[in-house]
């Protein structure tokens, strides 16, 4: 097993004692080492830990920070897995895993926090506990010093001739594509606010019912647009704006059937929005991403409440945490897409 430095690493046994002494404490913190939980979850299910289950998943649940189950039987993954924030086969991987959590702990503990949270939250609501958890953390350490390295530059965004979106109303159909192609179509403001419009209006026009939405270029969505990161007076303030000017808020109020077909990067935004959608599909060489561990930040377009109900929780705590690309075929195999396919359908 790779080096475990910075996260306490567990046998049954052991996990038993200390939630045994310390009742529903927490033995990790994101204030000091160690700020995460690595659970051998290999010899989960043996009489040392018999009759423990109920407390150990409690226990479990009140880290605060990440828990990481390692290997163990289905019957284990089934039980004391269950209560892990995600688990993995086996330590493959383990080694970015864990120094993404040691980089931005309280990334990390707000992550999991939120996706236990909202686990079973209706979607509406689940946005808002993303948005405050989103906006407190661009006031942490962590991303103060990327945007420290990074300063806003709006004015460096590339610019293309036309509106933001190319729309067209087609009998019941409403066709949105993404025209941004000289930035990746990046989640500009320019862009969040164009999509919120157009979904607004699928929410009072009732003769719309159905929304299709790609986009132009060489890929779907970049996610976030990096040169206006920290432009917010403050993180109240950024909390207020997206509780007014969310795509994904919007077209949850809309009744239309949507459909997504991405292709490409669909990195952050560009796959927490799809993946709201009634049914989303790929071109073969799309690649899924959620980098924002790397800025102190968890994804804050909708993806800690869309992704985890198609993947689930602890996938989505795995791909946020480890920000690893995936790629069509595993996307559909997990569920994130229903379609690979090499245009959009019609």
């Amino acid at each position: 097993m790779p080096s475990t430095s910075g996260c306490a690493s567990l046998t049954a046994g052991r996990l038993a004692e200390l939630a045994l002494a310390s009742a529903y404490a927490s033995a990790i913190s994101p204030l000091n080492s160690p700020s995460c939980l690595l659970v051998d979850l290999s010899d989960a299910c043996s009489a040392e830990t018999a009759g423990l289950q109920p407390r150990l998943r409690q226990w479990l649940a009140a880290q605060a920070g990440p828990v990481i189950g390692v290997g163990g039987s289905p019957a284990a993954r089934q039980d004391l897995g269950a209560a892990c924030d995600l688990v993995l086969d086996d330590d493959k991987g383990l080694s970015t895993l864990l120094d993404n959590i040691h980089q931005a702990p309280v990334a990390a503990m707000t992550l999991v926090q939120v996706l236990r949270a909202t686990e079973k939250m209706p979607a509406t609501q689940a946005l808002t506990v993303e948005s405050l958890a989103y906006s407190t953390l661009q006031s942490g350490a962590d991303f103060r010093r990327w945007s420290a390295a990074n300063p806003p530059e709006p004015q460096r965004i590339p610019a293309d001739d036309g509106p933001p979106l190319l729309i067209e109303r087609r009998n019941g159909t409403l066709e949105i594509r993404l025209n941004r192609p000289s930035s990746r179509n990046a989640m500009s403001i320019e862009m969040r606010d164009a999509l919120v419009e157009a979904f607004e209006l699928s929410v009072i026009d009732d003769g719309i019912r159905q929304i299709e939405v790609s986009g132009l270029g060489a890929c779907f969505c970049t996610g976030g647009a990096l040169e206006e990161f920290g432009t917010a007076a403050d993180p109240a303030t950024a909390h207020a704006v997206r509780s007014l000017r969310l795509p994904a808020a919007t077209l949850l109020r809309s009744t239309a059937a949507t459909r997504f077909h991405v292709h490409g990067a669909c990195i952050g935004s560009g796959i927490e929005l799809p993946a709201f959608a009634r049914h989303l599909s790929a071109s073969p060489g799309s690649f899924f991403q959620l980098p924002e561990i790397r800025f102190g930040l968890i994804p804050g377009a909708g993806g800690c409440v869309s992704i985890p109900r198609r993947i689930g929780r602890q996938r989505t705590a795995y791909l946020a945490l480890s920000a690893r690309r995936i790629n069509a075929a595993t996307a559909l195999d997990w569920g994130l897409i229903d379609e690979i396919t090499p245009a959009a359908a019609r």
